[in-house]
């Protein structure tokens, strides 16, 4: 085997097979697709979506790859780009992989799979699911972890996503080593995306999810035709290199590699029962357990303590919400939100809702302050003053959704339909539903993107 990071990470993904995922991680890697394909059917109605559609000038078209939830087909590249976009558009797909893994790697790997000719099983394409999640999360711990390439100001959905898009849409085509190489050598031309987006809540956010689906799906593409990527692009000494330019210099380059196959990435990812940012959960479960635990309610409080790291003040540590991507991002108004509507789902991150004339009063209630003593990742600690002058305090080390507190089965696949619902009529949200908890069984995946549209 060679030294070569990038080689011998392709032959580990060229030499995994659906049996080397035990039954558990299959079966949590169809709740994920489930999700994903549910967020991004309703985000395929966002005005996200409808803005990149238009300027694209998509209509019905001749293609092979569909635009999901609208009655367009178009070529793959543009598919995987449209969809990645719907899918993170409203902030209700996983986490914990590159980070947003789901929104990356279905969108490129179901465009390519609408543009292939030939028969794909579905333990096929679980299998370049699975390890497209695997990719990108292992590129992201090499460069140091989340917190350490984030708070560079890189978005690691869209500078390591591109990675797993890649190696997704490269075990699809059955790429050999050295072609693998080339395309996880080639995404990283395609890999980019800031947090600038956080200071005015701009939309570009969703553009990162898009913009790694399609340059993953097109490093492999390219690769498949003979185009050669970088051999040198995991060589953290090189310049010019991956880790080199977008680490901090903390980065751990066998991490790519180390143990490969005993612990699978997406074991650890989140799916999420609110449609807010990742970091606002654990401080949204602990007020619901307040709440509930000292019979409180909204009438009760006088005031709402927040202490937060300052990694994670920094990406939803805001207080001015004027859109609806600064309303996702914001652990304030998730609280604010949650005392007001009972919930923080998409009707409560609509105008109307952060609008509202009862949010700016609880919103002043709500303070927030930086704990040097936290660790970046540590989840903020919520403290509830009453108004007899009691103080409760709590802090949620394992929010609703993720692996150490996972979302029901039924209750996932109750989201799931309700999102897709937003657009697709009923029988076809049992069909598809059907089609993803069944997928291993599926002689010919390639009937599934139909099902989208």
């Amino acid at each position: 085997m060679s030294d070569n990071l990038a080689r011998i990470l392709a032959e580990l993904v060229c030499a995994t097979s659906f049996d080397a995922f035990p039954l558990e991680t299959i079966h949590k890697a169809k709740l994920h697709i489930l999700d994903t394909l549910g967020a991004a059917i309703a985000g395929s109605a966002s005005r996200e979506t409808d803005a990149v559609v238009e300027v694209l000038g998509l209509r019905a078209g001749t293609g092979l790859s569909p635009v999901w939830g609208r009655p367009i087909m178009s070529d793959p590249r543009t598919a995987a780009f449209v969809n990645g976009v719907s899918a993170h558009a409203y902030e209700l797909d996983d986490s914990g992989g590159c980070d947003h893994s789901g929104a990356v790697v279905l969108p490129a790997v179901l465009a390519a799979l609408g543009d292939r000719d030939r028969q794909l099983s579905g333990r096929e394409l679980l299998c370049s699911v699975l390890l497209g999640y695997e990719v990108g999360r292992r590129v992201l711990e090499a460069l140091g972890g989340y917190e350490e390439h984030n708070g560079l100001g890189w978005h690691s959905t869209g500078t390591c996503g591109a990675f797993g898009a890649a190696a997704a849409v490269g075990s699809m085509l059955n790429l050999e080593a050295t072609a693998m190489a080339s395309a996880l050598g080639s995404a990283s031309s395609f890999a980019g995306g800031t947090w600038a987006f956080i200071h005015n809540g701009s939309s570009t956010k969703k553009l990162h999810a898009g913009r790694a689906a399609e340059g993953g799906l097109m490093a492999a593409y390219l690769a498949r035709q003979g185009f050669e990527g970088p051999d040198s692009v995991f060589e953290a000494g090189r310049w010019g290199s991956f880790f080199a330019t977008f680490g901090a210099g903390k980065d751990d380059p066998q991490a790519l590699v180390r143990d490969f196959g005993l612990s699978w990435r997406l074991n650890r990812c989140s799916i999420k029962p609110h449609a807010t940012c990742r970091g606002t959960h654990a401080g949204i479960d602990a007020l619901d357990l307040l709440l509930e635990h000292h019979d409180l309610t909204t009438r009760d409080i006088a005031a709402i303590e927040v202490d937060i790291s300052g990694f994670q003040y920094g990406m939803c540590g805001g207080k001015v919400i004027e859109s609806r991507a600064q309303a996702q991002m914001s652990l304030p108004y998730a609280l604010a939100a949650r005392l007001r509507y009972g919930k923080v789902f998409l009707a409560e991150l609509e105008e109307a809702a952060w609008s509202a004339a009862e949010i700016g009063p609880l919103m002043d209630r709500i303070s927030v302050r930086i704990d040097p003593a936290m660790k970046d990742e540590d989840e903020p600690a919520i403290t509830i003053v009453t108004v007899a002058g009691e103080r409760h305090r709590l802090v949620v080390e394992f929010p609703l959704g993720g692996p150490q507190n996972p979302l029901s089965d039924e209750r996932l696949v109750g989201k799931y339909a309700a999102l897709a619902g937003m657009v697709l009529p009923a029988t076809r949200i049992d069909a598809l539903k059907d089609f993803v908890l069944d997928l291993e069984n599926q002689i010919d995946a390639r009937s599934l993107p139909a099902l989208l549209q």
